[in-house]
C-alpha cells in the first residue's frame, strides 16, 4: 500500500480514561482487525485514595488536564475523526467526576467524553475480546484501578455482567494493603455474582493491563517461543500457580521477575488474589489472556455490519495479501487448486489452508536472499488479532516453505515449538504445494488454470493442459518430486486436459 492511499484512510480514535492510566488509541481504516496507527499511554492513578475520600486524586486530575490537552492536539493534528473519551470506574463513581469532566471538556472543545456506567464499559470489554475470539465461551474478567467488569460469555454472545469494586486500586484502598484481608474482600464480592460459579467447562479470558503483567512473567519464566500476550493460553492449574506465587511474593522477589513492570508491582499481588479467587469460583478450563478490550469494543461498534461479520483470521490474511501480494485473484485458485490434497481436513484447518493461501505471495517485494524468513516474521507477528498462536505458528510455517526455507532454519524454531507433529507436517506440504503452484504459474490466475492436481492411488499426479504456457521442466519436476514426498507417495505428471471440470 502506498503512503499517499495509507493517507487517504479514515482514521478514529479514543481514549480510555482509566482509575490508574489513561491511553490514547488512533486507528485507521475500516477492517475487521483494528489497526492502531499511534498507541500512548499516561499513568495518573485518578482513582488512587478514592475509597477513602470518595474524590478523584488532585495530583491525578492536574496530570490528567495536561494529558488530555495533548491528545486533543494529537488527535486535531493526525486528522482523527470520531475522536471520543471514554471514563470509567474512577470518574463514574466519585463525587467530583462530573466537575472534572467539565473541565476537562473545556481543554477538549467538541470532543464527546462519555462517563460508562459498568455495564456499558462490560458491553464494550465484551465486544473487544469478541472481535478477537469470536466463538469465546466461559467468563470474562476486566480488570482495571477501580473495578472489573465480568460477563458471561456463551458461544461468541454476550450474557449477564456484573461490575465489582475489585479493580486493584481499589482492592488494595478496601483492604488496608492487607493482602489476606483482600482475599476475603474478593471472595465475598464473587459471591454476590449468581452465574459465576455455575460456568463450567469454559475459559477465562483476562482483560487489563495487571493481567497482561502477569502473562508477560509466565511468558519469559517459562521460555515461551512467541513473547505475544494476546491469546496466550495457559491451563488453570499454572495460572492457579502463577497467581499463587505473584501473591505471596515479597516485594523484592517480584522486581526481580523478568517481564515485571515497575509501575504495576505494587498492583500485581493484588490482581494475583483476584485471579486466585476468580478460579475458584468458576469452573474454567484455561485462562485466556486477551489485549483487545473496552478500546477494540468502541472501534468494532464504529465498523459496517459487514465488517463486523467477517472472519478475523481469514481477514488478516486477506489484508497481508492487499498490503504485500501481486495478484488478488491468485489465493482463491489456491485454495481450490490445493483441496485434493487435503481430503479429510476440519473445518478449522480449511480456513487454515485458505488463509495460507492468501498470504503466500506477501514475500514478493522482499530480497530475494531474505524471502522466507521476512514472510515467516511477518506473519509470525503481525497485528491481526483474529490469529491465536498455533494458526500464526501454522501460516508463518507455511509461507517460509513455500519460500524454499531451510527446514532446519533456527528462525523457524518458534513455530515447531507452538505446533504438534500433525499440524507442522500439514504446514510443510501445504508451503510445498505452494511452491509448485507458483513455479508452474508465476503467479497468476489463468496459468494456473492449465494444471491440476490429483491422487490417484499411491501416485501424486499432475495435469498439465496443452499450449497453457506451463510444462514439466527440470524445476517443476523436482517440486512436484518434494510434494509427493512430503505426501509418501510417488509422483506423474499428464498432459492433455481440457478443463479443470473435465
Amino acid at each position: 500500500m502506498s503512503s499517499t492511499a495509507s493517507q487517504s484512510l479514515p482514521r478514529c480514535g479514543v481514549v480510555d480514561l482509566g482509575s490508574n492510566s489513561v491511553r490514547l488509541v488512533v486507528y485507521e481504516g475500516h477492517t475487521r482487525n483494528p489497526v492502531s496507527i499511534f498507541n500512548e499511554k499516561a499513568v495518573l492513578r485518578l482513582g488512587s485514595g478514592l475509597q477513602t475520600t470518595g474524590h478523584l486524586n488532585e495530583e491525578g486530575m492536574n496530570q490528567a488536564l495536561t494529558v488530555m490537552h495533548r491528545y486533543y492536539l494529537i488527535a486535531r493534528a493526525m486528522g482523527v475523526t470520531p475522536f471520543e473519551v471514554l471514563a470509567t470506574a474512577a470518574v463514574r463513581d466519585a463525587t467530583n467526576g462530573p466537575e472534572f469532566v467539565e473541565t476537562l471538556q473545556a481543554r477538549m472543545p467538541g470532543v464527546p467524553i462519555s462517563i460508562l456506567s459498568g455495564a456499558e464499559e462490560a458491553a464494550y470489554s465484551a465486544d473487544g475480546v469478541l472481535c478477537g475470539i469470536p466463538t469465546a465461551n466461559g467468563v470474562l474478567a476486566d480488570i482495571g484501578g477501580g473495578s472489573m467488569e465480568l460477563v458471561r460469555l456463551v458461544d461468541g454472545k454476550r450474557g449477564a455482567s456484573q461490575t465489582l469494586r475489585l479493580g486493584v486500586i481499589r482492592l488494595s484502598e478496601r483492604s488496608g494493603g492487607d493482602l489476606i484481608r483482600a482475599r476475603s474482600v474478593a471472595e465475598e464480592d464473587l459471591r454476590s455474582v449468581p452465574w459465576v460459579d455455575q460456568v463450567s467447562d469454559g475459559d477465562l479470558y483476562l482483560v487489563g493491563g495487571a493481567w497482561r503483567a502477569l502473562a508477560r512473567i509466565h511468558l519469559l519464566q517459562t521460555g515461551y517461543p512467541l513473547q505475544m500476550v494476546h491469546h496466550y493460553v495457559i491451563s488453570r492449574e499454572e495460572a492457579r500457580d502463577l497467581a499463587g506465587l505473584i501473591s505471596s511474593a515479597p516485594r523484592k522477589v517480584l522486581e526481580r521477575l523478568p517481564g515485571a513492570p515497575r509501575r504495576r508491582i505494587d498492583d500485581l499481588p493484588f490482581a494475583a488474589v483476584v485471579l486466585r479467587r476468580l478460579l475458584r469460583a468458576a469452573n474454567v478450563r484455561r485462562v485466556v489472556f486477551s489485549a483487545s478490550g473496552l478500546r477494540e469494543g468502541w472501534f468494532m461498534r464504529r465498523m459496517p455490519e459487514a465488517i463486523r461479520l467477517q472472519d478475523p483470521l481469514l481477514s488478516a490474511a486477506q489484508e497481508l495479501a492487499d498490503r504485500h501480494g501481486r495478484d488478488p485473484s491468485l489465493p482463491p485458485a489456491l485454495v481450490s487448486w490445493t483441496g485434493p490434497l487435503f481430503g479429510r481436513e476440519t473445518l478449522t484447518e480449511a480456513k487454515l489452508r485458505e488463509a495460507a493461501c492468501w498470504v503466500s505471495d506477501i514475500g514478493s517485494h522482499d530480497h530475494p536472499e531474505f524471502r522466507a524468513e521476512q514472510a515467516f516474521l511477518r506473519v509470525l507477528r503481525q497485528p491481526g488479532i483474529g490469529l491465536d498462536h498455533h494458526a500464526r505458528a501454522f501460516l508463518a510455517l507455511a509461507v517460509a516453505i513455500r519460500y524454499e526455507a531451510d527446514l532446519d532454519a533456527p528462525y523457524l524454531a518458534p513455530a515447531r515449538m507452538l505446533l504438534d507433529l500433525s499440524a507442522a507436517k500439514r504446514a510443510e506440504v501445504l508451503g510445498t504445494a505452494l511452491r509448485l503452484a507458483y513455479t508452474l504459474s508465476a503467479g497468476t490466475k489463468n496459468l494456473l488454470a492449465g494444471t491440476r492436481l490429483r491422487v490417484q492411488g499411491p501416485t501424486l499426479v499432475l495435469h498439465l493442459r496443452a499450449d497453457s504456457g506451463v510444462f514439466a521442466g527440470e524445476s517443476v519436476l523436482r517440486r512436484l518430486e518434494r510434494l509427493a514426498q512430503a505426501l509418501g507417495l510417488g509422483a506423474a505428471t499428464e498432459e492433455g486436459f481440457v478443463s479443470a471440470a473435465d
